[in-house]
């Protein structure tokens, strides 16, 4: 990124000016939609529950546009809104953006869909079709094809590992996937070949295809058609709509989860309307997603903030360019699309933050960048949001160039994000920052800051599809009666519950429909929520993938090295880190084999001897199966036992984990500051 030089011989003029204009400065501010703090409130003796304050009473919303309750009607609105303007946009390496319109898309969707009818596929939710593609234009077609002849879509993505893709074709009984290019088939295949999968019979390639594949897989009874050949067919024999009903599933959506098999979160199309209804009913006439608005698709689709992020530009008529493939390309993209909507992870938003403070490090350039970012962040707290302000073409005009110099809306979600990071970020990009919480089984977001709301540390009130209530956690000591305690959802973004799985199901909705989502949740004073901790051993890295550190540690202490293991992470980073206790009897021996001599405590400072016990874990990891995001990236080597004396161990010899993490914050602030991510 490249960042307006100011040098120190800055002119005495330019700070005259700035402090005129400072004092002079006129804007227009936006007013939240609502009082936050008057929300509706219920409590009993063990739970508080919250609704939006937009609803008028608990009748939560189902849909906002009387014509779209499906996620098939909400492509057909794009369609007439937008006059059948651009819809789906790709580019190759240095050239622009090519569109397909909404006419077309809607067209090569019902060819699809017809094709796989015709070739047997069933037009019903039961009906279910993996998709295993990075974003580009087909994933949609595909999807939407699915939608208009009812079927349900199930993304396979690559994260899960192969393990887990053969796990859910055979769960779901998946008969066809549609998948992007030769890699992905060639592994699908593979499976095939060595009967892990059951059901498997039919690969559809995005990509083009030789007939030495085709053959092999006719070897073992899989077809192996392109997704053009499937289209053609489609227009040979094609069949009438036949739309989905707002009960029907859309998209059976496998967690990663935490430990064991992935779940199979089942979504109707009612549910995914809602969610996206939700926002525009949050919005208000604030900020309307138009037919002008273009989004940048980079985030995988194979996760529901993507994709009800991208229900609801569809719904609007609005355009939506997908990235390359490569996300360090993104910003070449960016700077080509030039989108006004951009959902964000923090993981993102975090690196342009850090660029920021790196090209101002000089003190003068320091100064004026404080100046500039207090300014604006005193006109924020006022509603006002803008990017045409003196500090705008000073300081920040640069910054917002490098996400195309037109984005007039931000959505960030999936984990949390700096309370420092976007309180500096919304000065500096000159639009509204808004941030969600939710999980996939409320389809995406069940919180949402509103328009005008410019604090940050929290993750904003209940969305009017939902409402939340805060019940009793005793063992942890978080109380209703204070405002804390375990966060559950319901409304008509609540998912059915898991494919196949009703033990699953059951444990995640009690009898009542509430959602237990297993996070702590605060209610702070003016309405808003507040995320303090977990329920359960789990939490999520900056990039959303769930962690869950005690299957780490069952696997790092098999390592002949290790004593005891401490996995830790921190949802603002996107990496682990670990604290080590070193056997005592097998360190001497090791570190003698490597030439090294001394005490106990003097070979835990060794930096070869904590590069070699890391090694050794990260094998153990890769052997047993760990994803990389589950490895650690860093170890502290700690002389002294965790103990139940010294108050890490519980009496039953389980570690005390938030004392631990007490304990070695230090090491690990330490830990983190030594790794460049």
């Amino acid at each position: 990124m490249v960042f307006l030089f100011l040098t120190s011989s800055v002119p005495i003029l330019i700070l005259i000016g700035t402090i005129l204009y400072w004092l002079r400065a006129k804007s227009n501010p936006v007013k939240p939609l609502c009082d936050l703090s008057r929300q509706s409130v219920q409590t009993k003796k063990d739970e508080t529950v919250r609704r939006n304050a937009v609803l008028k009473n608990d009748d939560v919303i189902s849909y906002f546009y009387d014509d779209v309750r499906t996620l098939y009607e909400a492509f057909q609105r794009g369609l007439h809104v937008s006059g059948n303007g651009p819809c789906l946009g790709h580019r190759k390496p240095n050239q622009p953006y090519q569109w397909l319109s909404y006419k077309q898309v809607s067209d090569r969707a019902e060819y699809l869909g017809s094709g796989l009818l015709h070739r047997g596929c069933n037009p019903s939710p039961e009906q279910y079709i993996g998709v295993f593609a990075r974003n580009r234009p087909e994933w949609i077609i595909s999807e939407l094809a699915c939608y208009t002849y009812s079927m349900t879509v199930i993304p396979l993505y690559d994260t899960l590992g192969p393990e887990a893709i053969v796990y859910i074709i055979n769960k779901a009984e998946i008969r066809t996937v549609i998948c992007d290019n030769m890699s992905k088939a060639i592994s699908l295949l593979e499976s095939c070949e060595a009967k892990l999968t059951k059901l498997l019979s039919t690969i559809v390639l995005m990509d083009t295809l030789d007939d030495a594949f085709k053959e092999r897989g006719t070897k073992c009874n899989v077809e192996i058609l392109t997704l053009k050949e499937v289209e053609d067919l489609g227009r040979e024999h094609l069949r009438k709509p036949i739309p989905p009903k707002p009960d029907d599933l859309s998209v059976v959506c496998f967690t990663s989860g935490t430990t064991g098999d992935p779940k199979g979160a089942m979504l109707t199309h009612g549910n995914v309307v809602a969610n996206s209804a939700a926002v525009f009913k949050i919005m208000g006439s604030t900020f309307i997603i138009n037919t002008e608005d273009i989004a940048i698709s980079y985030l995988p689709l194979a996760h529901m903030f993507e994709r009800v992020v991208q229900t609801a530009l569809y719904c609007s008529g609005s355009r939506v360019g997908f990235f390359q493939g490569d996300i360090r390309l993104l910003p070449d993209d960016m700077k080509t699309l030039q989108p006004t909507v951009f959902p964000v992870v923090p993981r993102l938003l975090t690196r342009v933050y850090d660029k920021v403070q790196n090209e101002f490090q000089s003190p003068l350039r320091r100064w004026l960048l404080n100046i500039a970012v207090g300014r604006k962040q005193a006109e924020l707290s006022k509603g006002i949001i803008r990017n045409d302000s003196f500090w705008d073409k000073l300081i920040f005009n640069k910054i917002q160039a490098t996400l195309g110099g037109r984005v007039r809306m931000m959505v960030t979600g999936a984990a949390p994000i700096s309370p420092a990071v976007l309180t500096f970020l919304r000065a500096a990009l000159g639009c509204p920052i808004f941030e969600g919480y939710g999980q996939t089984e409320c389809t995406a977001g069940c919180t949402f800051s509103m328009a005008g709301d410019s604090a940050a540390g929290h993750v904003g009130p209940p969305l009017p599809c939902n409402i939340v209530k805060l019940v009793d956690v005793e063992d942890m000591n978080y109380f209703a009666v204070n405002g804390e305690g375990e966060i559950c959802i319901k409304g008509t973004n609540v998912f059915k519950g898991y494919l196949k799985d009703p033990e699953k199901t059951s444990e995640a909705i009690d009898a009542d429909g509430w959602l237990h989502t297993g996070d702590i949740g605060k209610w702070l004073p003016n309405g808003t929520l507040k995320i303090i901790d977990r329920k359960k051993n789990i939490f999520k890295l900056s990039q959303g993938e769930y962690i869950a550190p005690e299957k780490i540690e069952n696997v790092y202490i098999q390592s002949g090295m290790v004593a005891q293991v401490f996995v830790t992470g921190d949802s603002l980073q996107s990496y682990l880190v670990g604290i080590v206790v070193p056997d005592s009897e097998v360190l001497p021996k090791f570190a003698a084999s490597k030439g090294f001599k001394g005490s106990y405590e003097e070979l835990c400072q060794i930096p070869e001897i904590k590069k070699a016990i890391l090694e050794d874990m990260v094998n153990l990891g890769t052997k047993a199966g760990l994803q990389s995001f589950e490895q650690v990236k860093n170890l502290y080597l700690h002389a002294n036992m965790f103990t139940i004396e010294n108050g890490l161990l519980t009496p039953t010899l389980k570690a005390k984990r938030s004392e631990l993490s007490k304990f070695f914050k230090k090491q690990i602030d330490e830990l983190y500051g030594n790794i460049q991510a």
